[in-house]
């Protein structure tokens, strides 16, 4: 990058300056941050819908008597460690919504004309300077300048790479994480809380469900089911983690690193004759 013709550094600070100032970047950036919070938002619905079924499962006891014997339990308590999962999961829906809502903010802010024109103006200083004196500018002027242009570029580029990277592949797990997520959530929720004629509480519902149920047997294979179903919630949530750290966190800690070293060579940070 320090051996480009003077005309190709010039053609570079044009780009930059059309880009900083018309904004289609952050035009996309915004579009893209909404889709994620949106999507957060909904998962983090979901699983907070989930997790007050489940604690009211938990407390509900069954009074039977398979073979004339006399038996208490709990159902809902197979859905403990579930519960704890989906409570940590909530926690990490509502951080990844914060953490798009920040996303968007942080785009306003790059965006505003002010950091434009700063940034306008260090470009100028800088190419000026080598312009007309033939080496790179101060390594003041280059710390400000790499600054301006991490705060004008690196959040909105981050996110698009960040998008980018979710639609090719984490896309189709999310979606099908989700969808199986809703359809396992409505059989954990049949299985512990069954809909009767005129139910007064989603407790009394389950009492009345669980208690029609004389056959030791056919309480085996209830518990069973809801034992899957149990597994199969965990798994679906473990993979939406996986997807929202990775367009959260991991994603665009990669980027930025990325854009920090690029915008190091494109200052000519390290040549001999900066200072």
């Amino acid at each position: 990058m320090n051996r480009l013709a003077p005309w190709l550094y010039a053609l570079l600070a044009l780009a930059l300056l059309v880009l900083a100032w018309t904004g289609p970047l952050d035009r996309l950036a915004e579009e893209q941050s909404q889709a994620g919070l949106k999507r957060a938002l909904a998962t983090f619905a979901a699983a907070r819908a989930l997790n007050g079924v489940i604690s009211v499962a938990q407390g509900t006891e069954v009074a039977l008597e398979p073979a004339g014997v006399g038996v208490t339990f709990a159902p809902g308590q197979i859905l403990d460690p579930v519960n704890d999962l989906i409570e940590q999961f909530s926690t990490l829906m509502l951080t990844a919504s914060v953490s798009f809502g920040l996303q968007s903010a942080m785009v306003a802010i790059g965006g505003h004309w002010l950091v434009s024109l700063c940034l306008s103006l260090s470009v100028v200083v800088a190419l000026a300077w080598r312009q007309l004196r033939g080496v790179n500018a101060p390594t003041a002027i280059q710390r400000i300048l790499l600054l301006l242009l991490l705060v004008r570029f690196a959040v909105p580029v981050s996110a698009l790479g960040s998008d980018v990277a979710f639609r090719w592949f984490l896309a189709e797990r999310y979606e099908r994480s989700q969808a199986a997520l809703t359809l396992s959530s409505a059989e954990v929720v049949e299985l512990a809380t069954p809909e009767t004629s005129a139910p007064s509480s989603v407790a009394e519902s389950m009492r009345r469900w669980w208690s029609e149920t004389s056959d030791a047997f056919d309480v085996d294979k209830r518990l069973a089911a809801l034992k899957d179903a149990a597994t199969r919630v965990t798994e679906h949530v473990v993979e939406l983690i996986v997807v929202f750290l990775l367009q959260t966190l991991i994603v665009p800690t990669l980027l930025l690193w990325g854009l920090w070293r690029a915008a190091l060579g494109l200052i000519g940070r390290r040549q001999p004759d900066a200072g």
